[in-house]
């Protein structure tokens, strides 16, 4: 019973794949690549820091998204809770998604890279 449990739960985390096959598969493109094929392909970074005989560029996605809110309906009903009454408009929502993603550059060629955020 336990290793129905255990696959169980490695099934769910692939579905969970952080990144996304095709996200790593254009950042595993760039490594072994020269700073200048990372900006040609990315832009000017955001920032970037050398220490410890590497460099570190850094590239930024962010965007926000508000999501209406439509009208709320009591007990059962929609952002209403629990006995909430009828009637009534709730408050828009606003979500922010960043993904950083960093390249470590040594002796100008890319070595590897992390991602960082809710939306990468």
């Amino acid at each position: 019973m336990r290793k129905v449990f255990a696959l169980a739960g490695l099934v769910l985390l692939a579905g969970c794949a952080y990144p996304s096959p095709q996200r790593a598969a254009a950042l595993n493109a760039l490594v072994g690549k020269t700073e200048a094929d990372v900006v040609r392909a990315y832009g000017v970074p955001i920032r970037s820091v050398e220490t410890g005989g590497s460099k570190f560029v850094e590239y930024g996605q962010h965007r926000i998204e508000s999501y209406p809110e439509g009208p709320f309906f009591g007990a059962y009903g929609w952002r209403g809770g629990w006995g909430g009454g009828w009637g009534g408009w709730g408050y828009p929502e606003v979500e922010q998604f960043d993904c950083n993603t960093t390249f470590e550059l040594k002796d100008g060629v890319v070595k590897g890279w992390t991602l960082r955020g809710n939306a990468c």
